[in-house]
């Protein structure tokens, strides 16, 4: 899925390269579908579990501290999800397919703009982001930001590059830190 897109891998292949046979795989995935949402929250970034447990961060570490955890885990987790779910929107069928898919589960790719809004709007009720800020937005300049940067740098061919990424990533924690810390506090 990773080298040629959801909908050009087969089962067929899917299942050979993991070392079972078709049917096995059936055994434990319905579709594709399933077994992409499946490699999503098993993929080394830790992007999805730390997305599911971010609300328990607030209060924990500086605001700063956890934005720059999601950051990295999420760049880490789009350049590697970005190559498998583009292909969807090669498909109709298997892009509706999909949504009914994660309607069902209650899942989707706004889940992360959520929990991070989440986890923002809980450091706002105990005071440690602005009142006047806006969670909801804050969550999408950070995490769309990331997306663009990694879709442009796959769809241009660029290497990865990890000072250009880390710099990148400080861009973006500076200007929220701007944005989200309360008046006269640093975050």
């Amino acid at each position: 899925m990773l080298s040629k897109g959801l909908v050009r891998a087969t089962t067929k292949e899917i299942a050979r390269a993991a070392g079972l046979s078709e049917g096995t795989l059936y055994n434990h995935f319905a579709n594709k579908e399933e077994l992409f949402l499946c490699t999503l929250n098993e993929l080394p970034s830790g992007f999805v579990t730390l997305m599911r447990g971010l609300h328990e961060r607030v209060g924990t570490e500086t605001v700063p501290v956890v934005l720059s955890q999601v950051a990295s885990s999420a760049l880490e987790f789009y350049g590697e999800a970005v190559p498998m779910g583009a292909s969807f929107f090669a498909d109709p069928e298997l892009l509706a397919r999909h949504r009914e898919l994660l309607q069902q589960r209650g899942a989707g790719p706004q889940r992360a703009n959520e929990a991070v809004a989440a986890y923002l709007r809980g450091e706002q009720k105990i005071g440690r982001v602005r009142g006047d800020a806006d969670p909801e937005a804050a969550a999408y300049m950070l995490l769309g930001a990331l997306y663009q940067h990694v879709y442009w740098r796959q769809f241009l061919g660029q290497p990865q590059e990890l000072d250009a990424d880390d710099r990148f990533i400080n861009g973006i924690l500076d200007m929220l830190d701007r944005t989200l810390a309360p008046v006269g506090e640093p975050g």
